[in-house]
C-alpha cells in the first residue's frame, strides 16, 4: 500500500487543534468559533449583499451576480428543493437554518473531499479505521522502534479513540459524514466531549485531570529569554480567576473547559433563517413556499439586473 508523508499528516489530524511555532509574545487561541456567514455588513436598507453571502456562501453569491432575474428564478427554484429536506412543498426555518448551516460549512466540507481520496485506498466510498491507520501511521508501524521526537504509539491511540467517536454505528468505518465528525470535531455535538477531553490532556501537565492557573497560562504563553510579560498575559490571568473558573477551586474541571473553548455563541444562522423567513412569508403561515422564495429571490440570490430601490418597492407591495 501507497504510504503518505506521515509528518504532514500528524501535523493536521493527528492533534485536536493544530498551532504554528509561536513567539513568546503571540498568544495561542484554543478558543472555537463559527465562521462568519458574510464579510459583509448586514444592512437591507443598502443592498442584500450579506444575505447572499448567508444564503449561498460567498463564493458560490458571485455566481449569480452575472445570471439574468430569469436564470436567477430557475437556479434557487432547483436549490429550494435542495433545502426542503421532507419534501413536503415547503421550507421551514429548521430547514433554512440547516441549509445557511452548510454553506458556512462549507470550506469544512471541501477540506474532507479534498483529503478522502488520500485515505479511502479501495476506492469503496468508506474509509476504515484500518485504512487511516495504515496511510497515516504506516511509517511508525513498520518501524515502531523509530525514534524522532513524535510518540506515535500514543497519538495512535488518541486518534483511534476519536474515530470510535465520529464512528456512529461502530462498524470501525466512517461514511463522509463520520470522517468530517473525525477531521473536525469541534462541528458536531456529539464529539464536543472528545474536543474537551484532547484539549485537557494537552494543557494538563500534571495529570491531576483540572487545568489550573499556571496549565493555562503555560499553554498560551511561551515563556522563553526571560521577557517581561505582555499585557495579554495578565489580562488572561485575570480571565481564568474571574470568568474561566467559575466555581473559585483555583482550577478548571470539564465543563469550565468546555464553556472556555466551545462557547455558546450568537446562532447567526439561526438569526438568518428568522430574517428570511419574517421577510418572504407573505401569507405568515410560518413558513415558505418555493413561490414566495422566487418572489422574493432578489433577497436570497440576486442577478445582474436586481435594481435595488425597485426591488424595496416591490417587497413593500408584498
Amino acid at each position: 500500500m501507497m504510504k503518505m508523508e506521515i509528518r504532514p499528516l500528524l501535523m493536521c489530524f493527528a492533534l485536536c487543534v493544530v498551532y504554528a511555532t509561536s513567539k513568546p509574545t503571540e498568544k495561542k487561541d484554543r478558543v472555537h468559533h463559527d465562521a462568519p456567514l458574510s464579510s459583509k455588513e448586514h444592512d437591507d436598507g443598502t443592498n442584500f449583499d450579506y444575505d447572499h453571502d448567508a444564503f449561498l456562501g460567498e463564493d458560490e453569491a458571485k455566481t449569480f451576480d452575472d445570471l439574468t432575474p430569469e436564470e436567477s428564478k430557475n437556479r434557487l427554484g432547483k436549490i429550494v428543493e435542495k433545502i426542503d429536506a421532507d419534501k413536503d412543498g415547503f421550507v421551514t426555518e429548521a430547514e433554512l437554518k440547516a441549509w445557511i448551516k452548510k454553506a458556512q460549512k462549507k470550506y469544512i466540507y471541501d477540506n474532507v473531499e479534498r483529503q478522502w481520496k488520500d485515505f479511502d485506498m479501495n476506492n469503496d466510498g468508506m474509509i476504515s479505521w484500518d485504512e487511516y491507520k495504515n496511510v497515516t501511521y504506516g511509517t511508525y508501524l513498520e518501524d515502531p522502534e523509530s525514534d524522532d521526537g513524535y510518540n506515535y504509539k500514543q497519538m495512535m491511540a488518541r486518534d483511534e479513540r476519536r474515530f470510535k467517536m465520529a464512528d456512529g454505528n461502530g462498524d470501525h468505518i466512517a461514511d463522509k459524514e463520520e470522517f468530517t465528525a473525525f477531521l473536525h470535531p469541534e462541528e458536531y455535538e456529539h464529539m464536543k466531549d472528545i474536543v474537551v477531553l484532547e484539549t485537557m490532556e494537552d494543557i494538563d501537565k500534571n495529570g491531576d485531570g483540572f487545568i489550573n492557573l499556571e496549565e493555562y497560562i503555560g499553554d498560551m504563553y511561551n515563556h522563553e529569554d526571560e521577557m517581561d510579560e505582555p499585557e495579554w498575559v495578565a489580562t488572561e490571568r485575570e480571565q481564568f480567576s474571574e470568568f474561566r473558573d467559575k466555581n473559585k477551586d483555583g482550577k478548571m474541571d470539564k465543563e469550565e473547559t468546555m464553556d472556555w473553548i466551545l462557547p455558546a455563541d450568537y446562532d447567526h444562522a439561526e438569526a438568518e433563517a428568522k430574517h428570511l423567513v419574517y421577510e418572504s412569508d407573505t401569507n405568515k403561515d410560518g413558513k415558505l413556499s418555493k413561490e414566495e422564495i422566487i418572489n422574493k429571490y432578489d433577497l436570497f440570490v440576486g442577478s445582474q439586473a436586481t435594481d435595488f430601490g425597485e426591488a424595496l418597492v416591490r417587497h413593500d407591495e408584498f
